[in-house]
């Protein structure tokens, strides 16, 4: 079962931590495409899964990059900051976007969150088999929408997976649903058990372990905008090109430190 712990407001300084130096974003030219690079630091001490985003451990670690708006035709172009962690047990997410208008009204596990403004993972855990993906979708109320693609985009979805034992909370600066005004930001922090990609990783992570991934941000009534970590090569919008994710990696650096020597 999920577990949702909801706040209506954000810190100043996670806002200032993980906002800071927003850039205006501009279109980024196809040219010779490589794919993004993020190594994932080890949390030396495991966050707390409620939407503040403000441990240490989320603290010291480098967030992935700008994201690009593959897609866009106009509108502001409104900027993410994603970063991940892992231990033993867990895969961390923790993501900040940028928002004038929030829109979030859906909780029903696998129900129409793509309305809303939301934000996706989608990971190859072991990636010499880049074709065998799952995506998993959220907003900021922490509803939840997840697949497993056994055999690539091209063949149908499985039937029904649902990631167990995912503990997810979010925050937001501004109101939800209310376009009369404008908010600055949401927030989401989550943990998923790798024990969901045990079936494709064939052993427990490890430093050194690469996973293909890409982060995807779509949804929201007003300026709903398709951006992304990882650039597509679709000429409409379409999140499901493993052959485009970009490549995670976990280390066994910690964050934000290790022992004392």
């Amino acid at each position: 079962m999920s577990r949702l712990r909801l706040l209506p407001s954000l810190p100043v300084l996670t806002s200032l931590t993980l906002l800071a130096a927003l850039p205006p974003a501009a279109p980024a030219a196809e040219a010779a495409w490589q794919p993004p690079q993020y190594r994932v630091l080890r949390a030396a001490i495991a966050p707390q899964i409620d939407g503040q985003l403000d441990d240490p451990a989320w603290f010291a670690a480098p967030h992935a990059g700008d994201f690009v708006f593959t897609w866009w035709k106009q509108g502001p172009r409104e900027q993410t900051r994603a970063k991940l962690l892992w231990d033993d047990e867990y895969l961390y997410i923790g993501v900040i976007c940028q928002d004038a208008h929030i829109t979030a009204r859906h909780t029903e596990r696998d129900s129409k969150i793509p309305e809303d403004d939301c934000f996706e993972l989608m990971i190859a855990p072991d990636a010499a088999k880049p074709e065998i993906y799952f995506n998993i979708e959220f907003n900021v109320l922490g509803g939840i929408l997840d697949n497993f693609r056994p055999n690539g985009p091209k063949q149908p979805r499985a039937p029904k997976w649902d990631a167990e034992g995912v503990k997810i909370a979010g925050r937001y600066t501004g109101t939800l649903n209310q376009d009369a005004d404008t908010d600055q930001s949401w927030q989401v922090e989550v943990a998923i058990p790798w024990k969901n990609f045990a079936a494709v990783m064939g052993r427990p992570p490890r430093p050194g372990a690469a996973m293909n991934i890409n982060f995807n941000r779509h949804g929201g009534k007003t300026n709903p905008q398709y951006s992304q970590w990882s650039r597509a090569d679709t000429p409409q919008p379409s999140f499901h090109t493993p052959e485009r994710f970009g490549r995670a990696t976990l280390t066994d650096e910690p964050s934000p430190f290790g022992p004392a020597r």
